[in-house]
């Protein structure tokens, strides 16, 4: 990926998304005004954070970007399958129980908050569609990739073969450990499942940018790009629930269509 700083905020950008129809930033937690343990720009408000600070950081980040909060659109996350299709209609609002937001209108705004869930980049250049998820491993057990895929499909023509994938960073199988019964979720979800679990020292590691690669890859993604930046051994940089034990904020993924 690649790094930016400018006034006081740090993000990074997908090379394979650069040049293209979208703009797309994942944030860091450097450059907020958010105190330990959610130290830095936290835009989580439901981890214990004071609203005002949230708030203010949400401002920095759309100062930032040039962008007006009437074109925001959310969502209340649940690690589910959900996807909705966003428009204008949807502007300045936080669309509930749902994890992927797709859109194919320009000036839309699509933000989602992660602190070791995968963010999931989806792009459609024929069709100018784009699709923002989040998913650990409840959402991959779910299915949300395959069902962002499906909605682009279904809602906006898009072939599974044109589509641009980027998954940003997250706890990568380095750190990221789960019981035997998370393992049997994913199995029936995720295509040769057994390439992404490692089981080391009477522990199963799950690698969550495998696990989802695979899936984009079953339903006809080929072009996908892996941060490989592992959230929970990088929480200078990156807010993570594992690496800070529960005690911490969320960072910004963002994305929006060009004119």
């Amino acid at each position: 990926m690649i790094r930016h700083e400018a006034h006081g905020l740090v993000y990074y950008t997908f090379p394979s998304l650069e040049g293209e129809g979208i703009a797309h930033a994942v944030l860091t937690r450097k450059g907020g005004k958010s105190q330990p343990p959610y130290g830095g720009l936290n835009v989580g408000h439901r981890v214990g954070d004071n609203p005002q600070v949230v708030e203010a950081n949400h401002r920095l980040i759309l100062e930032h970007l040039g962008l007006k909060p009437q074109n925001l659109v959310t969502a209340h996350q649940v690690h589910g399958s959900a996807v909705a299709i966003i428009g204008h209609k949807h502007g300045g609002s936080i669309i509930p129980a749902t994890d992927g937001l797709v859109t194919a209108q320009s000036g839309i705004l699509l933000m989602l908050r992660f602190a070791d869930c995968v963010p999931i980049f989806l792009y459609d250049p024929r069709h100018h569609t784009l699709a923002l998820g989040h998913a650990g491993w409840r959402g991959i057990a779910a299915g949300l990739a395959r069902s962002m895929v499906q909605a682009m499909s279904r809602e906006m023509g898009s072939d599974p073969r044109e589509i641009i994938a980027a998954l940003g960073p997250a706890a990568g199988a380095c750190c990221y450990t789960v019981g035997e019964e998370v393992i049997d979720s994913i199995k029936s979800s995720v295509p040769h499942w057994e390439k992404a679990v490692d089981r080391r020292n009477g522990a199963f590691y799950l690698d969550m940018w495998h696990s989802i690669s695979l899936q984009l890859g079953g339903s006809g993604v080929s072009s996908i790009e892996i941060s490989s930046i592992c959230t929970a051994m990088n929480t200078e940089e990156f807010f993570s629930h594992r690496g800070e034990k529960g005690r911490t904020g969320r960072f910004a993924c963002l994305a929006w269509l060009r004119e």
